[in-house]
């Protein structure tokens, strides 16, 4: 299987995630935002009085439409990051959350949820980020939307520097746009990740192709 794009440590592939398996070094960590087994309604036309805009209607996720099954990432890795876990609680071990408030400063009530959260299988503990996301409301990545469920290269920094240190291998088996991919380029950690929808990858290489080369600072509070 051949990488669609590889540069300074990033590679990137189109295809299933077990296609991707042989080529993942023995220590990994995982950080996944697989999907979620909800059926999320990705037209966003819903909220916008039916007016449609190139940020407003995606294509369904794929593999939302069954429940998630976390269980072959558990047996892959003793560092293991799962986004979306609340909708699959009850088939995790115990560990900790991390929990990403979307709201504007002060509070208030988003268009869809005030938050998201992570479960993080070491430690038991929670960890707050708050970080503006809010239809065209954000604090970073002001403009079109690459992905129904996009996230912002700022929380995967966090997320990265809470929960591996440098040298670290991160996996990410459904990276969609490549917000994790990007964060670990930008932080120097090596990383392989994968996406079953090839405009996605393209959408992910581009992004890399175009961003800073790596900054190393952790970000960690």
């Amino acid at each position: 299987m051949r990488p669609y794009f590889e540069r300074d440590g990033i590679v990137l592939y189109h295809g299933r995630c077990e296609d991707v398996l042989p080529m993942l070094p023995r220590l990994v960590t995982v950080i996944a935002d697989p999907p979620y087994g909800i059926g999320h309604d990705t037209d966003y036309t819903r909220f916008t009085g039916g007016v449609a805009a190139s940020f407003s209607r995606h294509a369904p996720v794929a593999g939302d439409d069954e429940r998630f099954d976390p269980s072959w990432l558990l047996n892959l890795s003793g560092n293991v990051i799962l986004f979306g876990a609340n909708c699959f609680s009850d088939r995790l071990p115990l560990g900790s959350w991390l929990v990403w408030d979307k709201r504007s400063p002060g509070g208030g009530k988003n268009v869809m949820s005030d938050g998201e959260a992570a479960w993080w299988s070491r430690g038991h503990g929670l960890y707050l980020f708050a970080h503006t996301w809010d239809g065209f409301n954000r604090a970073s990545e002001r403009g079109t939307a690459h992905h129904p469920c996009q996230k912002p290269i700022a929380l995967m920094r966090w997320v990265i520097g809470k929960t591996t240190k440098p040298g670290d291998f991160i996996f990410d088996p459904y990276m969609g746009s490549g917000p994790i991919a990007a964060a670990a380029q930008q932080m120097g950690r090596c990383y392989i990740g994968c996406e079953v929808e090839e405009r996605y990858v393209a959408i992910a290489a581009r992004r890399l192709s175009q961003s800073v080369m790596p900054l190393t600072t952790e970000v960690t509070a």
